[in-house]
């Protein structure tokens, strides 16, 4: 069983420290490894400027960076090494470069007893209660041997434990070999950081803690990002950790025809996939329950992936829904979502916040493709989304998924991805031909949370708003594009304003 009374340290990352189940224990050896470019300079730099900013000494020993040019790194997150005592290679004394005639890749040129000497000197004068060691190719290439070289870090280990210090071990992994792995037995703890580069946009950073003896921690992958200010950790999201107490009651949309066809409306703490071709109304509908939920006082967020904010206004305004008073009130906040700038884990921490901060009650992701864009590995995908939704759904949020179909009428299908049956209700929108215009069908495929209607209804959108009109009760193969109309010679759909071509927009 873990030892949950380790006295423990923190990185300097707070995200981290809750991956790492509250920090790292203390007076222990760590091993960071991960190629360059990686991030974990920035990280040493972090942990050590935490340490600064508590009173307490720190030291940075660098064997393969300049003081100069770690200062340019901290200037470049805004940070002051002040206060961090810096070891470098050139400080010990040893005749390094041309003028010494000596190359560090050389054990017999450049003993590396002298250097771990000036080292540990450097401790016991210091007496330092963080410490980071970058890195230890310099100390591999200088022992060439492996067991040397794992003699001289088990050594280290212990010295530092003697001294009460909490050391992380950098590891670029430019040099190592099989036998390497042995370094894992050695440390207390392995975070191992990676990354990714995609063939567009930023590069994918993540993490993941091998081991961290006598303690638990939230395993798995861990995306990351490198911004000013150092990295900004989003811990994989675990539903079953967030339950919160909420009234289960149905959403209205403010169409009784709507709100009807769904049993009353979507439950609280459901999701609601909306799918359908491009045009045909998917994200019109959610602005009437955007509207209406903001009327009643309920913070919304609307994650737009594909169109512009004021492109959405606009339209929003055109089907006499006004959308400014509820964003001024801070009712309703739209953000517009890169995805080939952000990466699923960094998504789902920006609308946990959302939920656990701002008290959000409504999200909508439109659309599903640019979700999807944001991580190319669909099973991984399916999985946080999965957990996203189980976390929404556990805090009472109603969520409004839209999914444009391919094809526009007759077959179609709904992409590269099947999210159909993770969410709770499925809406799904589809466009007819009946005497010579183009009309937008509306069906509920299913609902979880009540009884639903398994009628098809048309819907209407005008300067009037939505309107739906009665079951397309005359007519078959609608689902298809392609329906035959079975009625009689009557109006058309029951209503015969809706066949007054002169109705706004166009609409039957």
């Amino acid at each position: 069983m873990p030892d949950r009374t380790l006295t423990r340290i923190s990185t300097g990352l707070p995200q981290l420290d809750d991956v790492l189940g509250g920090g790292l224990p203390v007076s222990r050896l760590y091993l960071v490894e991960g190629m360059p470019g990686s991030g974990k300079t920035t990280l040493g730099l972090q942990f050590l400027l935490d340490g600064v900013a508590a009173g307490e000494k720190v030291l940075y020993v660098t064997l393969s960076e300049t003081g100069e040019e770690l200062a340019e790194v901290a200037a470049g997150h805004g940070w002051s090494l002040d206060g961090i005592t810096l070891f470098e290679l050139g400080e010990a004394g040893l005749p390094l470069g041309i003028e010494g005639d000596q190359s560090i890749l050389h054990s017999w040129e450049l003993e590396l007893g002298e250097i771990v000497h000036h080292i540990t000197n450097q401790v016991d004068e210091l007496k330092p209660t963080r410490v980071v060691f970058d890195s230890l190719s310099e100390l591999r290439l200088l022992a060439q041997d492996p067991l040397r070289f794992r003699r001289q870090i088990l050594s280290l280990k212990q010295f530092f434990n003697r001294n009460s210090a909490t050391v992380l071990l950098m590891d670029d992994m430019t040099a190592r070999g099989s036998h390497d792995v042995d370094l894992h037995s050695l440390a207390h703890g392995v975070l191992t950081l990676e990354r990714k580069t995609l063939d567009f946009g930023i590069s994918r950073r993540r993490l993941q803690v091998q081991k961290l003896r006598g303690s638990g921690f939230r395993e798995g992958y861990h995306d990351f990002a490198i911004r000013r200010g150092g990295l900004h950790v989003f811990p994989r999201l675990v539903a079953s950790e967030h339950h919160a107490d909420f009234s289960d009651a149905p959403l209205q949309s403010g169409l009784p025809k709507l709100d009807a066809l769904l049993g009353g409306g979507p439950l609280r703490g459901t999701s609601t996939l909306i799918t359908g071709p491009a045009g045909s109304g998917k994200t019109t509908i959610v602005l009437q329950y955007i509207a209406e939920a903001a009327r009643r006082g309920e913070r919304c967020v609307l994650y737009e992936f594909d169109e512009r904010i004021s492109t959405l206004l606009i339209r929003a305004n055109a089907i006499g829904i006004d959308l400014q008073p509820f964003i001024d009130l801070d009712l309703v906040h739209i953000r517009q979502m890169d995805p080939s700038e952000i990466s699923p884990g960094e998504f789902t921490s920006i609308v946990k916040c959302e939920v656990e901060e701002n008290n959000s009650r409504m999200i909508v992701i439109d659309s599903m493709n640019g979700y999807i864009a944001a991580m190319p590995q669909e099973k991984e995908l399916i999985l946080q989304l999965h957990e996203l939704l189980s976390f929404l759904n556990q805090q009472g949020v109603t969520t409004f998924l839209i999914n444009p179909q391919q094809g526009l009428v007759g077959t179609m299908n709904s992409g590269s991805l099947n999210i159909s049956y993770i969410a709770d209700a499925v809406i799904l929108l589809r466009f007819f031909e009946a005497e010579g215009r183009v009309r937008k069908a509306l069906s509920i495929l299913k609902n979880r949370g009540n009884l639903h209607e398994d009628t098809i209804r048309e819907l209407m959108i005008s300067k009037r708003g939505l309107e739906l009109s009665e079951p397309l009760a005359r007519f078959s193969g609608v689902l298809t594009g392609t329906p035959t109309y079975t009625g009689g010679r009557g109006p058309l759909l029951g209503a015969s304003r809706f066949l007054d071509p002169q109705d706004d927009n166009g609409a039957p």
